[in-house]
């Protein structure tokens, strides 16, 4: 059994990892709030340009032959080259936050290379630039500091490159895959085809459009939509990733804490009983040594 000493400085220190853990945990719960609202707002704006777009692109479509109306919305079921663009934290502590993600996009990677289909990753967070490059993939675009503090110029800068490729034809399809919050207690693994745009579930009715366009205008519109559509998904997709990450740590740090609470108790248990072990000894030492002089 360990000496007394021994035990108390566990006991010490497990007690100032508590302290930190629970100090990280208030932490991460205050900027989760912060960036809930935030993630909040931003799903609003998402879901109103997306119906924007649909109902332009639906109706430019409907009026051009064979509904060509740009790569950008042309479905491509066999792509030859495909980008994922995926999002972890920079920082570790979250639980499988992170790996949840790695496992996803590795899952992809699998899947498109059994079908022949060439992949090349962007990634956004220095968690997944650190496995993949570990794993000796290369990465054809990086960026540190962006997915812990999202900013919607920077955001579109990171992406700009994977659609300047997409309208180059060099690649066919660029997937965003990230870890987004549901929830205080869940986060949600989330894919998305961000190009080439779907608009399968988008019906054309007869009632006026959602915005008034010259006819001559409507292509421009559409195509600065588009960018506009692009630009701020991908800063959706970080914001929404960096609150799930806040509500993982969040949890991870309050199950540290309750293990940390625990391990002391079970210390103090053990230190108790090395304490009583100690007496014991003594006393059988003082009475052996006074039945000695007898």
């Amino acid at each position: 059994m360990a000496n007394l000493k021994e035990i108390k400085l566990k006991i010490g220190s497990v007690k100032n990892t508590q302290k930190t853990t629970k100090a990280m945990k208030l932490v991460s719960s205050a900027k989760l709030t912060r960036t809930r609202q935030l993630s909040e707002q931003s799903r609003s704006y998402a879901i109103k340009i997306n119906d924007v777009l649909s109902d332009i692109a639906a109706r430019v479509s409907k009026v051009q032959d064979e509904g060509n109306i740009g790569r950008a919305f042309v479905q491509n079921d066999n792509p030859k080259t495909v980008d994922i663009v995926f999002v972890t934290a920079d920082k570790g502590l979250c639980g499988g936050f992170n790996m949840a993600t790695i496992k996803t996009v590795s899952k992809l990677i699998s899947e498109y290379e059994a079908k022949g289909t060439k992949v090349r990753l962007r990634a956004a967070g220095r968690k997944g630039v650190d496995f993949f490059s570990f794993q000796g993939l290369t990465l054809e675009q990086k960026a540190i500091d962006l997915s812990s503090a999202p900013e919607y110029d920077r955001a579109a800068d990171f992406i700009h490159a994977a659609v300047e490729d997409f309208r180059n034809e060099i690649t066919d399809k660029v997937i965003v895959v990230y870890n987004g919050f549901l929830n205080m207690l869940t986060q949600e693994i989330r894919v998305r085809e961000l190009l080439p745009i779907s608009l399968e579930t988008v019906e054309v009715r007869d009632t006026s459009s959602m915005l008034d366009i010259e006819p001559d205008d409507d292509e421009e519109v559409l195509n600065e939509l588009t960018d506009k559509y692009i630009d701020f998904n991908m800063y959706y997709a970080l914001i929404d990733s960096l609150a799930a990450e806040h509500s993982a740590r969040m949890q991870a740090m309050e199950a540290a804490t309750k293990n940390a609470k625990e391990k002391v108790n079970s210390l103090t248990v053990e230190y108790n009983k090395a304490r009583q072990a100690a007496i014991t000894t003594e006393l059988i030492e003082i009475i052996s040594g006074v039945e000695a002089l007898k």
